[in-house]
């Protein structure tokens, strides 16, 4: 490795700064240093590297493909250098553990078990994120993110936790108990769906179903399952969330699709992980084995 060739540390990180915001003032923010500072050092990087890091030549700079490749190589490097630096010096165990969920995860899944995991970890701080959008795992964000799928997903490391089907459901009190041969007869009722772009959202655009003659109503995802349980409407699922409502009645099956590579995945950074990432999920890997735990909703 030739470390002579390497630029100066002060201009790459100024570089990186200056791509991670895409902003000379912002950058120079995020470094405590003036915005003519982080200019300096831009046109200092260029001049070392000898070729053109930024196109100035519209309204706004931007990064040429020679400077996209190197802010890429950077960002990784420099989140690791961080990463490293705050486990080795226990910077980063001071911070919340941060956690993305989609909110019919959190309210099915995760928030029945969570006081098994703050009984064994009074000391961690939660911060619980229930949104069904697709976040990004940068270095001192989120730490954990839940997300349905298949896997795996690039930049990240992926493992199942959770494997269950997609199923379509309702309230007897709502379909009655005639059998249904086509899911196309459900466009008679109602149809509940969770806010945002979540695995329901995907499964009705990829299967095709029909718009309801009712109308369509979006609401978080607890709040669309209790509305199914209430006879509100027809909803796309996975199975473990509405396991126990059909075994007990409450709701029917009214189809089911079998995907035994898909289900609710852990997704977190490459690389070395904080003290607190690691403990948790462990305890989710630990939750996932064991019997099942959720409590009834009668």
């Amino acid at each position: 490795m030739n470390w002579r060739s390497l630029p100066p540390l002060s201009a790459l990180r100024a570089f990186a700064a200056f791509a991670q915001t895409r902003n000379i003032v912002a950058a120079g923010e995020a470094l405590g240093v003036s915005h003519a500072a982080v200019s300096q050092q831009l046109r200092a990087l260029e001049q070392q590297m000898e070729v053109a890091l930024l196109d100035r030549t519209g309204r706004a700079m931007a990064l040429t493909v020679a400077g996209e490749r190197l802010a890429q190589a950077l960002q990784s490097s420099f989140a690791q250098m961080i990463e490293a630096v705050e486990e080795i010096t226990g910077q980063h165990e001071g911070r919340p553990l941060h956690i993305s969920v989609t909110p019919s995860f959190a309210a099915s899944w995760l928030m029945p078990r969570l006081p098994t995991f703050r009984a064994a970890h009074p000391d961690i701080d939660l911060m619980i994120d229930p949104s069904p959008a697709v976040v990004s795992l940068d270095t001192g964000g989120i730490d954990v993110a839940i997300r349905y799928g298949t896997g795996p997903w690039p930049g990240v490391d992926a493992e199942m936790l959770v494997s269950s089907p997609l199923v379509v459901v309702a309230a007897p009190a709502l379909v009655g108990d005639a059998p249904f041969d086509d899911l196309n007869q459900l466009s008679e009722f109602p149809w509940l769906e969770e806010f945002g772009t979540t695995e329901a959202t995907r499964w009705l655009r990829r299967f095709g179903v029909p718009q309801s003659k009712p109308g369509m109503m979006q609401l978080p995802g607890n709040f669309m399952l209790d509305g199914a349980r209430d006879g509100h409407g027809v909803v796309v699922t996975v199975r473990e969330f509405v396991a126990r409502d059909i075994a007990a009645g409450r709701l029917r099956e009214l189809y089911r699709e079998e995907m035994p590579d898909t289900g609710y995945q852990i997704v977190t950074r490459k690389g070395p992980a904080r003290k607190w990432v690691k403990a948790f999920v462990t305890w989710l890997r630990r939750e996932a084995r064991r019997p099942e735990v959720i409590p009834d909703q009668s």
